[in-house]
């Protein structure tokens, strides 16, 4: 059941009359309607997977309660390492077995031995990355003593499985979404039009803008021998707004739909393409995933407290990590550790939090100087987009050898006038909205009344004109 689909909508209207018919008073049959409604969602993609989600649900359930309940450590590590090795160990068997089976096969082959090896013929189960990692933060917080375990094993649920989130993030926390599925919700209906506000949002920047820069992109990107440099940079710079537009389109109608609901979800994108350094573009890009390997792997490994060798080899450690959570293929390896490469000059000179603020904060332009910054930031990161989106490793370092050369100045062969000028527009309304948690947050101000309904009939009318297409979510295969 996708997000831009009409049987998405279909089902988020009905749950949401049922859920504000139910008096405020009967939290439990709120949280118990989510939770249904929510194991639906889920088992429309596949239901046979929904018995997966369930048991690591119970496992992590049991597990924080039985860390809280041991008065003995030697029995809090069992637990605690019991639920670590058979999450992981799920999380292996879907998502990477093959990935070092064949890598084993290869090395030996290498050698001169050749080896057959077994591979599973397996469906990824969707999300199952992101709520192994809601699953893991919250035994970790409970066996570092930071949060108390949750009882009530419909809230614990419903924290792990709640569906604007399930499939693709934000990777949430205990500490922050568990205390407002226990507390009373009340209907608010600023709450509701901001939700749908964002939902709008959301949608125009998936249907409208990702759906079709992946049709130029899938094109350039498919045959890459056939065109000159210029138009594989331009298949770049589309996968570039593809992604963006797809993923943090995904996380606007997440965090949308979770409001109309009374709940706020941990905000995931903070406009990433308007970033002056690699570091800041990682605080912007995907916060909760960022924060995340932060605050579990960064951090005890040593963190920032080291020298500057310490510092730099947790920097490679934590990219080159998140880049193999994302996919198990070389390409996204080699992409967290261009990553890596990029931002260690500011952790060598410890300028990597130089850039918290709002590029052009107080102003309506940037200057010359935060121009050359955003413009060299964006291209880094187009160019690390290429191994994220090849198939392969061969086919990433071909894409790049025939783009950087002599043809990479020459006119480009593919040349979508109409869809640049509708990238222009958006990220004139995203550089306007940037002070915002999300771009047309504060459209609201707009006078008259008139001027404001117009522009949201304006992009829902642009909406309904391409949402036929009903292309998946990118995140989706992570």
């Amino acid at each position: 059941m996708l997000f831009n689909s009409w049987n998405f909508f279909i089902f988020l209207i009905i749950i949401y009359i049922i859920y504000w018919s139910i008096s405020n008073k009967r939290l439990k049959a709120q949280n118990s309607l989510l939770l249904i409604a929510s194991y639906f969602f889920y088992a429309c993609w596949d239901w046979r997977f929904l018995f997966l989600l369930v048991f690591s649900t119970f496992l992590d359930y049991i597990t924080g309660l039985k860390i809280e309940q041991s008065t003995q450590k030697s029995s809090k590590k069992i637990w605690f390492w019991l639920s670590i090795g058979i999450n992981l160990g799920f999380l292996g068997i879907f998502k990477y077995y093959n990935f070092f089976a064949e890598n084993f096969a290869q090395l030996l082959t290498s050698v001169g031995l050749k080896v057959n090896v077994h591979l599973l013929n397996i469906v990824l189960p969707v999300g199952i990355s992101f709520y192994t990692f809601h699953g893991l933060s919250y035994v970790i917080d409970i066996y570092k003593e930071k949060i108390k375990a949750e009882k009530n094993v419909v809230n614990y649920a419903l924290f792990v499985s709640f569906f604007p989130l399930l499939v693709a993030g934000p990777i949430e926390r205990a500490t922050h979404l568990l205390p407002q599925i226990k507390a009373p919700r009340q209907f608010d209906y600023a709450k509701m039009v901001d939700g749908l506000r964002q939902i709008l949002w959301g949608l125009f920047k998936k249907i409208v803008i990702a759906d079709n820069c992946a049709e130029v992109a899938n094109q350039i990107f498919t045959n890459p021998g056939q065109y000159n440099g210029s138009t594989l940079l331009l298949g770049a710079i589309f996968f570039t707004f593809q992604i963006y537009g797809d993923f943090s389109g995904y996380s606007d109608i997440a965090l949308g739909t979770a409001r109309l609901f009374g709940i706020e979800l941990l905000k995931n994108f903070n406009f990433p393409y308007f970033s002056r350094d690699i570091a800041e573009f990682w605080r912007r890009w995907h916060i909760s995933l960022s924060s995340w390997f932060k605050d579990y792997l960064y951090i005890p490994l040593g963190g920032s407290s080291g020298g500057t060798w310490m510092r730099i080899r947790n920097t490679f450690i934590i990219f080159l990590v998140s880049g193999f959570w994302h996919g198990a293929n070389w390409t996204f390896i080699i992409w967290g550790g261009l990553n890596a490469l990029f931002i260690i000059p500011s952790v060598i000179t410890k300028s990597n939090r130089k850039n918290m603020g709002i590029v052009a904060e107080h102003r309506l332009f940037p200057n010359i100087k935060e121009t050359i910054q955003l413009i060299s930031t964006f291209l880094l990161t187009v160019f690390c987009w290429i191994f994220f989106r090849a198939e392969s490793l061969s086919h990433a370092i071909m894409y790049i050898k025939n783009m950087l050369n002599r043809s990479l100045f020459s006119s480009p062969s593919i040349l979508p006038i109409p869809l640049i000028m509708l990238l222009c527009i958006f990220v004139g309304i995203e550089w306007l909205g940037r002070r915002g948690n999300y771009a047309i947050e504060r459209i609201d101000i707009i006078r008259p009344r008139f001027a404001r309904w117009s522009f949201y009939y304006f992009i829902l009318l642009i909406v309904f004109l391409f949402v036929s297409k009903g292309e998946t979510f990118i995140y989706f295969q992570f």
